[in-house]
């Protein structure tokens, strides 16, 4: 059975989906968001949040909401774990090109809690797995696992990083880094001790993170080098066991953080990334369907860009679409209103290319520097690039996805 259920479908209820719903309601456009699963999805627990998050997180109105639970992270110290050299120390209180830095881990269910408020009940529609996708003239129709069809003007796919829209764009399936990862979040019911820093430490194929998220909780997260050789590890307690045994020289109240972890906040998974020349020259969007988030760009989490990011592309995104349908819209879709809309992805897939492609390449490259085996890569790392590696980290937080605001905007979907 066919079915018209409005004008734009966002597929997947994540960051990147929320965040151009919402800023598509911002502007007057409403939209439908269809998510596989039968709730919020909170994997990943956490995120860093830098300047570019925190600007898209203001545009959107809900920046106050999410500074008030989450502290102010001061500083950012890389330490060494096979290397007697004193641990590298950044101050992130500095200004940067934009604004003062404003770095702080935010809890994922916080985020999508704070989007979800704002947009109008009815916004999204869960158990909504969608399997295919066919054209019907300017129209898409959008096939979902329960036998229900839906059709739409515009169709976003912010469905990760196995997208279906993704794969109906012509897009490869993203590529194994050859690593993995392991993330946890701690809740100490009490103060856990640490300064409000990220720590980062640095060993021989392997490096971990240690953001306090306030003063009771801290995300933390652990990545190495894989090979076919490995033994893959099936449960929780495997997987905290294995960190435990990589880095026993971890100061007491950071070693504190992984023994305080629960098993069922323990997650593994294996890191994929697009390849960068794909974001640049692959279909991105194709007439009124498009991809962003993880569908577009999925990245390793070396510069603690993924979530950022998402946020940037769903404002960017919303004003792309909002500016297409600035006219009044027709019941249904013709020659003109298609090519509008067309123009408008296109508009969006030109901006985010080089800045999508710049953050994977860079992300893989810092990722490939941390968790070298090499010994002279390993010195290099340890005692010449410390301050270098972490100022690319602020630099790419360095941007500005611009306003929710369009000429003319008079008229809503």
């Amino acid at each position: 059975m066919e079915a018209s259920v409005g004008d734009i479908l966002i597929v997947g209820a994540g960051i990147t989906g929320l965040t151009t719903s919402l800023g598509l309601h911002r502007l007057g456009i409403r939209s439908l968001v269809l998510e596989s699963s039968d709730t919020l999805r909170e994997t990943g627990f956490a995120f860093t949040t830098w300047n570019n998050a925190w600007k898209a997180l203001d545009v959107l109105g809900i920046g106050d909401s999410l500074r008030q639970p989450h502290q102010q992270l001061q500083g950012m110290v890389v330490t060494s774990t096979i290397s007697r050299q004193p641990p590298s120390e950044r101050s992130l209180k500095s200004e940067g090109k934009l604004s003062e830095r404003e770095i702080r881990c935010v809890r994922r269910k916080l985020l999508l809690e704070a989007l979800v408020r704002e947009l109008p009940i009815g916004t999204i529609r869960f158990s909504s797995k969608v399997v295919s996708v066919e054209e019907s003239g300017y129209f898409k129709l959008v096939h979902l696992a329960d036998g229900s069809i839906l059709k739409t003007k515009v169709l976003i796919g912010c469905d990760g990083v196995n997208s279906v829209v993704a794969k109906w764009l012509g897009l490869k399936k993203p590529a194994f880094a050859a690593r993995s990862a392991i993330r946890g979040y701690s809740d100490f019911k009490c103060s856990h001790g640490l300064e409000p820093e990220f720590l980062e430490f640095l060993g021989k194929g392997v490096k971990s993170g240690f953001l306090p998220c306030d003063d009771q909780t801290v995300y933390w997260f652990f990545t190495w080098s894989t090979s076919s050789q490995d033994k893959e590890l099936a449960s929780p307690a495997e997987m905290k066991q294995f960190v435990l045994s990589k880095f026993n020289n971890l100061p007491d109240k950071v070693k504190a953080v992984l023994e305080n972890t629960p098993l069922e906040s323990i997650i593994s998974s294996p890191l994929r990334y697009r390849h960068p020349w794909e974001v640049l020259w692959g279909n991105i969007s194709k007439g009124n369907v498009c991809v962003a988030g993880d569908a577009l760009h999925p990245m390793t989490p070396d510069l603690g860009q993924g979530a950022c990011s998402a946020l940037e592309d769903g404002i960017v995104l919303a004003r792309c679409i909002a500016e297409a349908l600035t006219k009044t819209p027709c019941r249904e879709l013709d020659k003109d209103e298609f090519r509008r809309i067309e123009m408008g992805l296109n508009k969006f897939a030109k901006e985010r290319r080089w800045r999508s492609f710049q953050l994977i390449s860079t992300a893989y490259v810092v990722g490939f520097i941390h968790e070298s085996k090499g010994k002279i890569m390993t010195f290099l790392r340890d005692k010449i690039l410390p301050a270098f590696l972490t100022g690319v980290l602020i630099k790419r937080a360095d941007f500005d996805c611009g306003e929710l605001s369009i000429l003319n905007a008079t008229a809503s979907v």
